[in-house]
């Protein structure tokens, strides 16, 4: 799953986001890429709860 986060601009802001969403899935397997705004995840959470839990950590994030 591919999801586009504008908010996400260094290492500490993927940091952030990898955390979010390590919080609901634990052995998801999150690729960030800050250059692109970008996220790759592999994780057995629903789209709705990692929209959900970034929205919470305040990172705003789309499915590409």
């Amino acid at each position: 799953m591919e999801l586009k986060i504008e908010g996400m601009t260094c290492g500490g802001c993927a940091k952030s986001v990898t955390k979010a969403i390590q919080s609901i899935d634990p052995g998801a397997k999150v690729e960030t890429n800050p250059a692109a705004r970008a996220v790759k995840v592999d994780t057995t959470a629903t789209l709705a709860a990692l929209l959900q839990v970034l929205e919470e950590a305040g990172y705003p994030a789309t499915a590409n």
